[in-house]
């Protein structure tokens, strides 16, 4: 029977019986899937072996009474032992074990969902962990090219030196390969049947032909001893035929992989049978490896090692040498994270089979994308994650409707990719290319925009972070501060400059083997024509050097999908080669136009597909490149070097404008609220430089820059006998000195002074802090070549400044200023979290901020959080509050240090969104406009969607107001400009309870600000 009831002849039934069930299928799920809401708000939870999932579970009934949406998870596939962050994945097919148990996981997600909460969980598709035992990668470092896994990883396999042919460089050692080798540190070792190489923990595999050598070293005396006839040596002899009718490492062909891969490990299984059964042939082994081992001091004695090692695909050097010759992409420049090429379906498979399991049956209900801009086609790999979740839906819902036709699943699946390709696939618009929620770690820089064809909801909110707390930057201040800055460090820093200075430095120094891939790619493709064979290969670097050190933003996302390439991206590239060309004048200014050509697909005719694919695959790893030269030469050091103001200095953040207007902060709001409507809003991260608090306490000193002129140069001269005098300056420098007043004003913990183990516990994180930051600018000291008489002595200068004998001055006068900023910096944190709370988009509260926090960069931001005592102030405010508003908002004004008032300003923001859902998912976006002396001290909007109407006020440049009689008395003349219907409607402040009603004015609405801000300093309110 067809779908409109008529029938057909038998022949055909069972045919069109599979097409109708498909389309069941595929309506069914495609009404469930368009139904779901995304997200209204996400709670991120760190998870490691010190917060596990039975730690969590614990904390989803206090998550729901918060009125949080969604738990939002750290990764949690099985990473590195100890790991504290799960983004080095060891294991795809496995939980981290210091996390909990496939049990305790499912406990956990039930709990989540029995309390009506989703779970979003972090992905990480571009990198493995490769420092511990990692199955995948340990194949390949033991069969090279012919590795089954070869293909995961993103290594260059015939790279620029010749001697790493077929190999895989591991830069691991601690001194140079020979050094290290004559030490004894490397040991061969066998267990299981197998060979490997030992370096203090870790452990590395010999290449199993290599066996062999082992083996036969000596294998005369044991037919000696044992004779001909003996079962174990016949049994030896078969192996070592066995080893060597082994394919080749070097083999790429399918065939010769799958048999190499089942043979070798037949060796090894029957090589460790013989061990254990054959007592001789286990001495011999034994005393194989131990001569093999050699004995310091005798160099010839490691040459049978050395060469054993050469034997195998891979070669171990110095960690020095990783920057320039490393032959496998990385997460930056990390080299214990290997980059994964999940463009493969097969990787991609592997990489997400458990999370797709989860996604299968609802236990995981959204995913934060790690990375994109390091994966090779984002827009692919989304569109690929759609429709496999798509997928995995309709197949739980086949099996369990559908169960007793389960042969018949899969040539459903493939009638249901084939619809699902044609609505989603192929039409951006469609609301099924986003039917699962994804945010991604999209970092964006100046006017930059993720593309329109990516089938995701948005960011995971950096943008917006630096956009909410940038408002409370009073704009009037930038001369002083700036001129503040310079004087005292006694140079004047130009950040532009600044960018494009360090970015050289990152990939001369960290990433030049991923320049010397792009050059060498580069010069084969330039002989392919005669008009371009010419340009040398120098000469080719040297213009790679110059794009990418001025490429504006982080990555363009050229492909062959489109037609036509974005238009944003082509401008960039057109602008970059513009800029490269006017600072090399000494270079040909054709060679950017033939790098122009490439990157933005101007193909000679004459060129046929393969050699297009060539340019392609080219202008694609660019891709890949300017992306973390971008993250590393900006955030991870720009950021530690340009010190004018750091609350600006935050991931995705532009420190070189200072603050944001309220006008921008609107017009990126109402973008937001038309295009990405369920993009992520954040203020803290686990990756943030410091906490959202922090940055709004800072930003205070925008209000009063004379003042802090004034100050940070009497504490230079309180604590200039704590400097250490050095040949190549003082320690602490003028630039790192300003970074450490503005660091130990801004984390101060809330109160007054600090005594004891206290100012003990400070002391040391602000001491940890400042080694973090002087490794990370690269100026006097780095990671990878430490400083250590600078370290030292910026170390004794914090110990020495924040003791309270020896800093007595210095900590009195500190403490004083900080009193007088804390009050205003608390209204700023408030105010940027109401903001947060109703603009368009998905709010994310990381972990432990619902209190006050003032934490710095990671491990910093990753400490313990005290749930039992949150659980309680949270019991109490609802206790309270059915007591009277107003009276419990007159508390909390009166004490803020407590941080209860931002407790109870994120919950009742929260809650308002679950009651107004609609609302906030799909509501329009207004910018209200003020009058009067103060009408720029606040920042106010509004949502609407169909009846529901939603009012915030947020004060800004509170200070002076604070320190005059308070905010209500200073804003008596001040008004909220409201559209004239509002004037009809009656409002429920949501704070205090009170009913509010606007007044006509004119042609309009008005509301004064004064009344509203006399019982609490934030305006919330609800149309009742």
């Amino acid at each position: 029977m067809r779908l409109d009831g008529t029938t057909v002849s038998g022949g055909d039934a069972s045919q069109l019986g599979i097409d109708a069930l498909a389309v069941a299928v595929y309506t069914r799920v495609r009404t469930d899937l368009l139904a779901r809401g995304t997200p209204l708000s996400t709670y991120r939870v760190q998870l490691h072996k010190g917060f596990s999932f039975e730690d969590a579970r614990r904390i989803v009934p206090y998550l729901a009474r918060l009125g949080v949406s969604d738990i939002y998870c750290s990764p949690y596939l099985k990473a590195s032992p100890g790991s504290t962050h799960g983004y080095d994945c060891v294991d795809h097919k496995q939980l981290n074990p210091e996390v909990g148990s496939p049990v305790q996981h499912e406990a956990f997600c039930n709990t989540v969902r029995e309390h009506g909460l989703g779970q979003v969980l972090d992905v990480v598709p571009n990198h493995m962990g490769i420092e511990t035992f990692n199955p995948l990668w340990f194949d390949v470092l033991e069969n090279g090219p012919a590795s089954v896994y070869a293909r995961f990883f993103d290594v260059d396999w015939h790279p620029v030196k010749d001697e790493l042919a077929g190999k895989v460089l591991l830069p691991v050692l601690g001194d140079q390969y020979g050094v290290v080798l004559e030490k004894g540190e490397l040991k061969l070792g066998f267990r299981d049947g197998a060979f490997v190489i030992h370096y203090y923990d870790r452990l590395f595999p010999v290449a199993p032909r290599q066996y062999a050598r082992i083996l036969g070293r000596g294998l005369e005396g044991l037919e000696a001893r044992l004779g001909p006839v003996d079962t174990h040596l016949i049994e030896l002899h078969s192996i070592l035929t066995a080893i060597r009718h082994l394919p080749e490492r070097t083999e790429t062909r399918q065939e010769q992989i799958i048999e190499r891969n089942r043979e070798k490990e037949v060796i090894k299984r029957r090589l460790a049978a013989l061990a254990a059964a054959s007592p001789q042939v286990a001495a011999h082994i034994a005393a194989n490896v131990e001569a093999i081992n050699g004995k310091p001091g005798d160099p010839r004695s490691f040459d049978e090692l050395d060469a054993i090692l050469e034997g195998g695909s891979y070669r171990l050097a110095q960690w020095r040498v990783a920057g320039e010759e490393i032959n496998y992409r990385r997460f930056f420049d990390i080299n214990g994270l290997a980059a994964m090429r999940v463009e493969d379906p097969e990787v991609f498979a592997e990489a997400h089979q458990l999370i797709f399991d989860w996604l299968r049956k609802g236990q995981v209900t959204g995913l934060r994308i790690d990375h994109p801009d390091g994966l090779y086609d984002p827009t692919a790999y989304f569109l690929a994650l759609q429709e496999r979740f798509f997928l995995e839906r309709a197949r739980a819902f086949f099996d369990t409707e559908h169960a007793a036709r389960a042969e018949q699943w899969p040539e459903v699946e493939r009638r249901l990719r084939e619809r699902w390709r044609a609505e989603a696939g192929a039409n951006v618009d469609s609301p099924l290319r986003k039917a699962l929620f994804v945010a991604v770690e999209k970092i964006q820089g100046g006017r930059e925009r993720i593309p329109e064809s990516w089938a995701v909801h948005g960011t995971t909110g950096y943008r917006f972070a630096n956009a909410v707390g940038g408002i409370f930057v009073q704009p009037s201040a930038e001369g002083l501060m700036t001129d503040t800055y310079h004087r005292f460090i006694g140079e004047a820093p130009d950040f532009e400059g600044l960018v494009y200075e360090k970015k050289r430095l990152i990939m001369h120094n960290f990433m030049a083997s991923e320049l010397n891939m792009l050059a060498h790619r580069l010069n084969r493709i330039s002989e392919l024509n005669r008009r371009t064979r010419d340009f040398t290969l120098n000469s080719l670097r040297r213009a790679l050097t110059e794009f990418i050190a001025l490429f504006p933003v982080y990555r363009t996302y050229v492909d062959n999908e489109r037609s036509e390439l974005d238009e944003r991206d082509v401008r960039y590239i057109k602008d970059t080669l513009r800029h490269a060309k006017a600072r090399n004048v000494t270079l040909n200014v054709t060679i950017f136009d033939f790098l122009g050509d490439v990157l933005l697909r101007r193909y000679p005719e004459h060129l046929g597909e393969h050699e297009r694919a060539e340019m392609l695959a080219f202008a694609m790893k660019v891709q890949q490149v300017t992306g973390p030269v971008m993250a590393k030469g900006l955030e991870d050091t720009v950021f530690y070097v340009y010190q004018r103001m750091i609350s600006l200095n935050e991931v995705g953040g532009e420190p070189e404008n200072f603050g944001t207007s309220a006008a921008i902060f609107h017009e990126r709001n109402h973008e937001r609220a038309v295009h990405w409507p369920a993009s992520m809003l954040t203020s803290s991260t686990h990756d943030t430089k410091r906490s959202e608090d922090v940055r709004a306490r800072l930003n205070v000193l925008s209000e009063l820059p004379e003042e802090w002129r004034q100050r940070v140069e009497h504490w230079s001269s309180l604590t200039r006998t704590h400097r250490s005098e050095m040949p190549d300056g003082p320690a602490p420098s003028l630039n790192d000195e300003y970074l450490f007043y503005q660091t130990v004003v801004g984390a101060w913990p809330m109160g007054g002074s600090l005594s004891g183990k206290a100012l003990e516990e400070f002391r040391g994180r602000i001491r940890d802090y400042m080694l973090k930051a002087i490794k990370e600018a690269k100026v006097r000291t780095s990671w990878t070549n430490p400083n250590k008489d600078y370290e030292e002595g910026v170390s004794r200068y914090v110990d020495c400044c924040l003791d309270e004998e020896k800093g007595r001055a210095f900590l009195a006068d500190l403490l004083a200023f900080k009193r007088r900023i804390e009050r205003p910096g608390q209204h700023n944190a408030l105010g940027q979290l109401l903001m947060k709370l109703t603009s368009p988009g998905v709010v994310d509260t990381y972990q432990g901020c619902e209190l006050w926090d003032l934490s710095l960069v990671d491990p910093d931001n990753r400490r313990p959080v005290d749930y039992a005592l949150r659980e309680r102030m949270l019991r109490s405010l609802e206790q309270e509050a059915e007591k009277g508003r107003a009276e419990l908002c007159t508390r909390l004004v009166a004490d803020m240090e407590d941080g209860r008032i931002k407790l109870f300003v994120l919950t009742e923001g929260l809650r308002l969104r679950q009651r107004q859902a609609e609302l906030f998912r799909k509501g329009g976006y207004r910018a209200l406009s003020l009058s009067g002396p103060r009408a720029d001290a606040a920042v106010a909007l509004a949502r609407e969607h169909g009846e529901s109407v939603v009012i915030a006020v947020a004060p800004r440049y509170t200070l002076s107001a604070l320190e005059s009689g308070g905010l209500a008395a200073a804003y008596e003349e001040t008004s909220l400009e409201l559209p004239a219907s509002y004037a009809s409607m009656t409002f429920r402040d949501v704070f205090t309870g009170q009913q509010v009603r606007p007044g006509r004015h004119g042609e309009g609405a008005v509301l004064p600000l004064s009344p509203l801000l006399v019982g609490f300093p934030l305006v919330l309110l609800e149309k009742e």
